[in-house]
């Protein structure tokens, strides 16, 4: 496992939650997804996010467009064997 911490924070949408700011990152490794830590605006609240529920913001100068909702995808529960 390792924990980064983001030197600049990113702004980020999480799925669900709102808006904020990512500032550190959990691998837990090659079998999970990266964890981000991201802080919310309109609450405070502090979360930890799996990769597919994040979404970098939109940045005109960088050329990033916002991601369209039909591209946005959800997490779904395993399969249970047996």
């Amino acid at each position: 496992m390792s924990f980064t911490q983001l030197d600049p924070s990113l702004p980020v949408t999480v799925e669900g939650k709102g808006k904020g700011y990512a500032f550190a990152v959990i691998d837990y490794g090659q079998e999970h997804h990266l964890i981000w830590v991201v802080a919310l605006d309109d609450t405070g609240e502090i979360w930890s996010a799996p990769n597919p529920k994040v979404r970098v913001t939109a940045n005109w100068t960088m050329g990033r467009k916002p991601a369209p909702a039909n591209e946005v995808t959800t997490l779904r529960p395993a399969a249970v064997a047996g």
